[in-house]
């Protein structure tokens, strides 16, 4: 084979692995972009609600107010009989069967929808006045487009007497949609139309801040010991290779743990962000302490070496002057951890927080659920409703990881050190 065949060969094999790189890069592209597709398609309408106009009549003798109109009094007002009459005037009827069908087209919540909009509009006491209240799931997937409304009415949930009272309220222009705030303010529930992320959030937010506040500082701690300080013997080869095993152990293996000496032995709350907190920290330490180590150790000799030769101790380079340059990676790697301890779903289920949670917490010790944790309690249920939920919810966790991605990436860039 002469030279000039060689090197062709050469530049073919080079061509066909640039090939192979572009293949694979378009074909995760693609990949990634439909699965977006997917999640986006099915989780848009989630941001939405349908809502039927109805005509209340705030009648005073109905709300059994005795005494000044105040907040407090009608806070304690009986609205059930009010709200029930009012709705009722959509379609009157004597038939009790069907007008369990015209209250079934609202949300369970709307005696009370009802009577916030009187705490918030106290002047419409003895007035008629149009609210806007929650319609059910079933409606609102009809709304929505999501329910088939031309298979047989023993095939669906929505009858066909609730479906020619649906066709006129959107012919009266009764019919309309919002934002849905519910589902950013809301708990969980079992009607797919009040649930919402409003308690898995908080639980959320006040996991990772726990975890951030316990692996932070002893990662950082443990880092610069290991690298600056501790001799290099067999215990500190001993120590580097667990912690390396330790980064590479299945995240449920950490909830056994949680469950297993936080729970029973040690008696913490079930299901609260405290546990998580704890649990998902032991579990993001390794995976701050390897990027932290690998930062100290990209600062150059000479800074160490210039900073002892101009009088400062060991404890004065490594703080003043190493540890600061290493902030860079240190903090992105830390970001990078917290990520992926907000994606965890496995040793969270270990510890309880997979409970039914209505109520949002308001410390780290109150019961809550967590955003990966919403995402597998709804995946599980029939309702359609709960799927454009599911979608929704995963939407919002995919924009937290990236918002922290890319405020890992930006922190790397912008303070990070070129050194020649």
């Amino acid at each position: 084979m002469t030279k000039e065949e060689r090197l062709k060969k050469r530049h073919n094999a080079e061509k066909r692995f640039r090939f192979y790189g572009l293949l694979s890069v378009s074909l995760a592209v693609i990949f990634v972009l439909v699965l977006i597709q997917n999640i986006v398609s099915k989780g848009s309408s989630a941001f939405s609600r349908t809502t039927i106009a109805a005509d209340i009549s705030f009648n005073a003798d109905l709300l059994e107010i005795e005494g000044p109109i105040t907040k407090q009094s009608l806070e304690e007002a009986e609205f059930y009989d009010l709200a029930v009459e009012s709705i009722l005037k959509i379609y009157p009827s004597k038939d009790s069967k069907e007008e369990r069908q015209v209250l079934r087209l609202f949300s369970p919540d709307y005696e009370y929808e009802i009577k916030r909009y009187l705490i918030k509009n106290p002047d419409k006491i003895n007035q008629v006045a149009s609210v806007e209240l929650t319609s059910s799931d079933d409606v609102d997937q009809l709304n929505k487009g999501n329910f088939p409304r031309d298979l047989p009415e023993d095939r669906r949930r929505v009858s066909n007497f609730q479906l020619n009272i649906y066709d006129n309220l959107v012919e009266e222009g009764k019919i309309g949609k919002k934002f849905n705030d519910y589902f950013f303010s809301k708990g969980d529930s079992r009607d797919p139309e009040l649930a919402g992320i409003g308690g898995s959030l908080m639980g959320s937010f006040f996991t990772i801040i726990i975890c951030l506040i316990l692996s932070f500082p002893i990662a950082i701690m443990a880092s610069i010991y290991l690298e600056e300080f501790a001799p290099k013997n067999r215990i500190t080869d001993f120590i580097e290779i667990n912690i390396n095993n330790l980064a590479a152990v299945p995240s449920i293996v950490y909830g056994l743990l949680g469950l297993g000496i936080l729970l029973s032995v040690m008696d913490f709350p079930r299901s609260t962000p405290l546990v998580a907190g704890i649990t998902l920290s032991l579990m993001t330490l390794p995976r701050i302490i390897i990027p932290c180590r690998a930062s100290l150790k990209a600062v150059p000799p000479s800074i160490r070496e210039a900073a002892l030769s101009v009088g400062a101790s060991k404890f004065q380079t490594v703080f003043h002057h190493v540890v600061p340059l290493a902030m860079p990676g240190t903090l992105s790697g830390t970001i990078i951890g917290l990520a992926q301890a907000l994606g965890e779903t496995a040793p969270l289920i270990l510890i309880g927080m997979v409970a039914f949670v209505v109520d949002i917490p308001g410390t780290p010790v109150d019961p809550s659920a967590s955003l990966p944790v919403q995402v597998y309690l709804w995946s599980e249920q029939a309702e359609r409703g709960f799927v454009e939920k599911t979608s929704a919810t995963i939407m919002m966790l995919l924009g937290f990881l990236i918002v922290m991605n890319f405020i890992a990436v930006y922190l790397r860039q912008k303070f990070e050190k070129k050194w020649n």
